[in-house]
C-alpha cells in the first residue's frame, strides 16, 4: 500500500517513517524525552496518519511511542540524577539559586512533583526537560516512573487516536488544541506558585 500525503509541517517526515517505520518513530521520541531537540510528537501524529491509512498498525505505533517515552525520560532522569545536583550546587549562586532554596525546591517537587510530571507530557519545551529536572530535585524514581508512564500513556493515546481518526486534518486539529497550551502552562505556573508559597508560609510559622 503507498504511503499518504502527509499534511502541511509533517510532510518532511515522510521519508523517514516511509524508510524506518516504527523505528523512526521509537527513536525520535526517545531523543526528545531526554532534551535532544528532535520532532517527536510531531511523528507521533504522522505514524497516526500513516496507521489510519493501513501503512502501519496503530496499536504497534501507540507501543512504541509509550516505551520510547518511557525509556527516554528515565534517560534524562538519570541525567539530572547523576550530574544535576552537582552542577546546581556549584553554578546556582550566579542565578542566586542557593543550596537551601534547591533544598527547598527538592521538598516542594517531592511532595507534588507527579502532578506537574504528568502535566508537563503535553507542554513543549516542559516535555523534553522533566526527567531531568525531577532527577536533579531528587524525586524518587519510583514516584517519577510511575507518573511518567501515567503522563506518556494519556499523550500517546490522546495523539495517535486522533491522527488515526482525522488522518489528514491533524494539523487543524493540532493546531486548534495547541491554542490552548500556553492556558495550560499558567494555569501549571499559578498551581506551583500557590503551592511554594503556601510552604513558604508554613515553614515561617514553624520557626
Amino acid at each position: 500500500m503507498a504511503a499518504p500525503p502527509l499534511p502541511g509541517p509533517l510532510a518532511h517526515l515522510a521519508p523517514l517513517l516511509g524508510h524506518y517505520g516504527y523505528w523512526a518513530v521509537g527513536a525520535v521520541v526517545l531523543v526528545e524525552d531526554f532534551g535532544v531537540p528532535a520532532p517527536g510528537e510531531t511523528i507521533l501524529l504522522a505514524a497516526g496518519v500513516y496507521a489510519g491509512a493501513g501503512r502501519l498498525n496503530v496499536v504497534a505505533v501507540a507501543v512504541v511511542a509509550f516505551a520510547a517515552a518511557v525509556l527516554g525520560d528515565n534517560i534524562g532522569y538519570l541525567i539530572g540524577r547523576v550530574g544535576g545536583r552537582a552542577f546546581v550546587h556549584r553554578w546556582g549562586r550566579y542565578v542566586f539559586l542557593t543550596p537551601e532554596r534547591f533544598e527547598a525546591a527538592e521538598e516542594f517537587f517531592g511532595r507534588h512533583g507527579g502532578k506537574i510530571v504528568t502535566v508537563a507530557r503535553f507542554i513543549e519545551g516542559l516535555r523534553q526537560a522533566n526527567g531531568i529536572i525531577a532527577g536533579t530535585t531528587g524525586m524518587p524514581w519510583r514516584r517519577f516512573l510511575a507518573f511518567n508512564a501515567l503522563g506518556a500513556a494519556l499523550w500517546v493515546g490522546l495523539w495517535t487516536t486522533l491522527a488515526y481518526e482525522v488522518g489528514s486534518h491533524i494539523t487543524t486539529v493540532y493546531d486548534e488544541v495547541s491554542r490552548y497550551q500556553i492556558y495550560v502552562l499558567v494555569a501549571v505556573a499559578v498551581l506551583i506558585a500557590a503551592f511554594a508559597v503556601r510552604h513558604c508560609v508554613r515553614r515561617r510559622r514553624a520557626c
